[in-house]
């Protein structure tokens, strides 16, 4: 059973969720640049951003995918930055909810596994049924997909028609640039379509909104 369709004996209200994700500090200790859980979610949403995990700028900052790869994410989905943070239609939920650190290397690292463990089904469970979730990168790919990924990124994405709702995509980082290259069918095939979906997610919020005033 998908995580967004979750079930308890007792539905948690998920604003109470939200403070204590928010009020967390359970990977202190192994956050070089601190604490800052960074998320946004509302009842009414109806389409799900979920990705890996806060860069530094976001970490300064507090504001999900405000930095190039925000940009390009947004051009995919043929949003402006007004609609991709009106929060009464879009959710932003990634994996890892604090900015994890450099590897050695000098790229992020993964997000923290404590997140997905401590969090994520309770939240999901207490979350509006998303009309559409945009899945970035392997771990979001791996636990929006539950067993459904495939053993990289890139063939997960390819398989994008098997899953539904659930639409599959490299992180828009341009560390992806050489990926995007070699598979022109992204820009030409996987584009259009999300646009759509991403389109008819956000009418149909838009709807529910104007009916509920």
């Amino acid at each position: 059973m998908p995580p967004h369709k979750l079930t308890r004996t007792k539905r948690e209200s998920l604003s109470t969720v939200v403070a204590e994700i928010r009020a967390c500090r359970l990977c202190a200790a192994h956050l070089d640049h601190g604490v800052r859980p960074v998320l946004r979610i509302t009842p009414k949403a109806r389409l799900l951003v979920a990705g890996q995990a806060p860069g530094m700028r976001v970490h300064t900052s507090g504001v999900p995918y405000n930095d190039p790869s925000g940009e390009r994410l947004r051009a995919w989905m043929g949003v402006s930055r007004d609609t991709f943070y009106d929060e009464s239609l879009v959710a932003i939920v990634p994996m890892g909810f604090c900015f994890p650190g450099y590897d050695e290397l000098g790229g992020d690292r993964p997000p923290r596994p404590e997140c997905a463990r401590t969090w994520h089904d309770r939240l999901f469970a207490a979350a509006p049924s998303f009309d559409l979730v945009l899945a970035i990168g392997a771990y979001a790919h791996r636990y929006h997909l539950q067993g459904r990924a495939k053993k990289t990124v890139g063939e997960t994405v390819r398989a994008w028609r098997d899953y539904g709702r659930i639409i599959p995509l490299p992180h828009p980082s341009w560390r992806n640039n050489t990926l995007l290259r070699k598979n022109p069918w992204f820009e030409s095939e996987l584009v259009p379509y999300l646009q759509q979906c991403v389109t008819a997610a956000l009418s149909s919020g838009r709807s529910s909104s104007r009916s509920s005033r």
